[in-house]
């Protein structure tokens, strides 16, 4: 198995891994979550958006023939995680953000290692 195979599946497995569980957490606790997002200046759908498509992400991330959607997914909700670290939550990006911006990497890390190999030509 390729460095690169073994590299991506790794990633895969704990990021997956994460946004399940991040995602989960935010339905199992939702009025909580909605609260939370609200205090942020966000509407209650944004919450349900965000929470199942952590979820959802991180299954797919596990699903080889949706890594890539899931991927990008991600990356847009992290983003807007990392944004809001940096203008809305107390303590800005650093230190509080930092966690979000391991998961932005990540997520792009995999993107980069999923994309199609051309065949070379001989």
């Amino acid at each position: 198995m390729a460095a690169r195979n073994i590299i991506s599946w790794v990633l895969q497995v704990l990021i997956g891994l994460a946004f399940i569980f991040s995602g989960g957490n935010k339905l199992l606790h939702l009025t909580d979550t909605v609260d939370m997002f609200a205090k942020l200046g966000m509407p209650a759908f944004v919450t349900y958006l965000v929470a199942g498509g952590e979820l959802l992400g991180g299954i797919g991330l596990l699903l080889p023939r949706f890594v890539r959607p899931a991927a990008l997914g991600l990356i847009i909700i992290m983003i807007g995680a990392v944004f809001i670290h940096a203008t809305k939550i107390p303590g800005g990006l650093l230190p509080k953000g930092l966690p979000a911006l391991g998961l932005l990497l990540g997520l792009v890390i995999i993107l980069l290692l999923r994309r199609p190999v051309l065949a070379r030509l001989a």
